[in-house]
């Protein structure tokens, strides 16, 4: 292993327990301090702190510690060790931050404590599972019944969170649930966020009868690359060459443009993209101006 390697894993390390730290920040602070609620093996934990007064800090690392032996063998060694790592730690950050007095006069407005409790942990949650780790909980559980029993991962993930949801309101009223619901939703758009390091992509699929003009046009005013995909009218039976690019935002905006002075009549249809992999797209977006001539000698196959 060079000393660069070394490195890496080591800022790899590193930044798995900022995002822990950052979680489990938010979850004693906030969650824990203002009776806001928690899906998964987080909500089990804050359900026997309120009944039982069980330390969230043990509790968890004991729920945790079965799931890692019934998780071994589905997650490989590097995903398992990160996953104790991230487990472990956890319960230790969650130990040091109810350590260190906070006062932070947050609790005259508990719609700003859920935003804020939100932020944290998806923040937290997203640094952690960006560098591959996780923090154990229902992640495991998840992976084991989409593994033995073939459910999927999100719906067991769903079904287990509105179990635990369902039994915190044996501690907490209604209006507090509401409050964890604003929370749990500011913690999914942030946890996308950070994952996908705060760039958005988007899909175009288009049909026009100037394909050729349209592709040329994206070509060399936004510099992307377009894919023809062989289509026929169902009711026409016509064929259509339907273009296929991927783009920003800002991009989006130009390609429609684009269209509109072309064919006004053009097919669009704009989707989500979580990720794109591809040496191409990444060169592209470091160099946006780089010559259309160079990319397609160093690709061909840009424009099918």
């Amino acid at each position: 292993m060079t000393h660069h390697d070394k490195l890496t894993k080591l800022l790899k390390l590193f930044l798995i327990a900022l995002g822990v730290a950052i979680y489990t920040f938010g979850f004693v602070n906030f969650n824990m301090a203002n009776a806001l609620a928690e899906g998964g093996v987080a909500g089990i934990t804050l359900i026997l702190h309120a009944h039982f007064g069980i330390n969230p800090a043990y509790s968890s690392l004991l729920f945790n510690l079965p799931l890692f032996i019934l998780g071994a063998k589905i997650f490989g060694k590097r995903s398992l060790a990160l996953t104790i790592y991230g487990t472990v730690l956890m319960s230790a950050f969650i130990w040091m931050w109810q350590k260190v007095p906070m006062e932070l006069g947050l609790e005259n407005d508990m719609m700003l404590v859920a935003v804020v409790a939100g932020l944290f942990s998806g923040i937290g949650s997203g640094i952690v599972f960006r560098y591959g780790a996780t923090t154990g909980g229902t992640d495991i559980i998840g992976r084991i019944a989409e593994e033995k029993f073939g459910a999927k991962l999100g719906q067991t993930l769903l079904l287990v969170d509105a179990l635990v949801l369902t039994a915190s309101l044996t501690y907490v009223d209604l209006k507090h649930m509401l409050y964890t619901l604003v929370a749990s939703f500011v913690f999914s758009q942030m946890i996308s966020v950070v994952q996908n390091g705060g760039y958005t992509i988007r899909g175009m699929i288009i049909i026009t009868k100037h394909s050729e003009a349209a592709a040329q046009a994206i070509l060399t005013e936004i510099n992307r690359g377009v894919t023809y995909l062989r289509g026929q009218g169902a009711y026409s039976g016509n064929d259509y060459n339907i273009m296929y690019v991927t783009l920003n935002p800002t991009e989006v905006r130009e390609v429609k443009r684009i269209l509109a002075g072309l064919d006004p009549d053009a097919f669009i249809s704009i989707i989500d993209v979580d990720e794109v992999i591809s040496s191409d797209f990444k060169i592209r977006r470091k160099n946006f101006d780089k010559p259309i001539e160079k990319a397609l000698q160093k690709k061909p196959k840009l424009l099918k």
